[in-house]
């Protein structure tokens, strides 16, 4: 076990819902057909201008808040995102810090892992903190609207922006991660690609490259894979887990996951319906709404499962302390 604790957890949604109904609007789609096979009513998109190292400094804030502590009980802070953050150098990471106020008092870095990025932040953090390094903040950061174009609406029509995060600090007796699984297979063909346009030359966006049925095909055998992974590590059956959060693209591809794991809805929380799909947001989203909208008790697994493009996967089953 890696003896480590959740202090605190909070996200952030920035700038007004946008409907499906209004993106079919500009596309010339059905919205209740979109609706139907995405499971996606509404989403945010960041009005212009708004900096991704403020967003993700007022996630990480909440889960200061959440804590009990002050930015400066910091150690670390890792900023999560997939869509580059502010700048390509320095990492976002450093103005995040910034913007909380922090000078010197800890190191700061950007981790990316497309979908799968909060989950392997979440896995340093906890190795941070119990090698003595710790509090760590961890926060994923996703401004993805800045990378679809109406254009190509199968992106369009789900990526939203969301931003979440969590404080790791130390643990209490028989508190912390039971099992970790991570994994990668950059063999399989592309899927989704945000293109680098200092190599292309243009401008770039967002582009899923796979029929959506192979990639719910993939997703979910590599999801399946993690998850058996840790679990046979912990040695815990999935039907005593308590908690079960998964990666949410979709609605539809939540709805396959869950029948493929046999996991109740009720075991977790549904947020794609209200904010679309947030890259690496996506999880941590829903633990935050987990921890404070569910009777999460002394003793409980949660299960946090991902997959991402590359094709990254992983999963983390934590024990909540007393």
């Amino acid at each position: 076990m890696i003896p480590v604790r959740i202090l605190g957890t909070a996200s952030v949604l920035p700038g007004p819902a946008v409907t499906t109904a209004e993106l079919c609007a500009r596309v010339g789609r059905d919205a209740s057909e979109v609706e139907h096979k995405t499971g996606i009513h509404t989403r945010h998109f960041a009005p212009p201008g708004t900096k991704a190292a403020d967003v993700a400094a007022a996630a990480l804030r909440g889960a200061l808040e959440a804590a009990g502590l002050e930015a400066k009980a910091l150690r670390r802070i890792l900023c999560v995102t997939s869509m580059g953050g502010d700048v390509t150098t320095p990492a976002t990471a450093n103005r995040v810090a910034a913007a909380l106020g922090l000078s010197g008092s800890c190191d700061a870095m950007d981790v990316s892992n497309a979908c799968m990025g909060f989950l392997s932040a979440f896995d340093l953090a906890a190795r941070s903190v119990a090698t003595g390094l710790g509090p760590v903040g961890i926060v994923s950061v996703e401004l993805l609207s800045r990378t679809t174009t109406p254009e190509d609406p199968r992106p369009y029509l789900v990526l939203g922006d969301a931003a979440a995060a969590a404080v790791l600090g130390t643990a209490r007796p028989g508190e912390g991660v039971l099992g970790v699984a991570l994994g990668n297979n950059g063999m399989l063909p592309t899927d989704v690609v945000l293109e680098n346009p200092h190599v292309t030359g243009r401008r770039e966006h967002m582009r899923f490259l796979t029929p959506s049925k192979e990639m719910t095909r993939v997703a979910l055998d590599a999801l399946l894979t993690a998850a058996r992974a840790v679990l046979d590590e912990a040695g815990v059956a999935l039907r005593d887990v308590e908690w079960v959060l998964t990666h949410q693209p979709n609605g539809s591809m939540l709805e396959a996951i869950l029948e493929a794991m046999e996991v109740a809805p009720e075991r977790g929380v549904r947020v794609v319906d209200t904010v679309g799909s947030v890259g690496s947001a996506s999880l941590g989203v829903g633990l935050d709404r987990l921890l404070r909208t569910r009777p999460v008790k002394a003793g409980n697994r949660i299960l946090l499962v991902g997959v991402g493009a590359g094709v990254a996967h992983g999963a983390v089953l934590y024990r909540v302390g007393g």
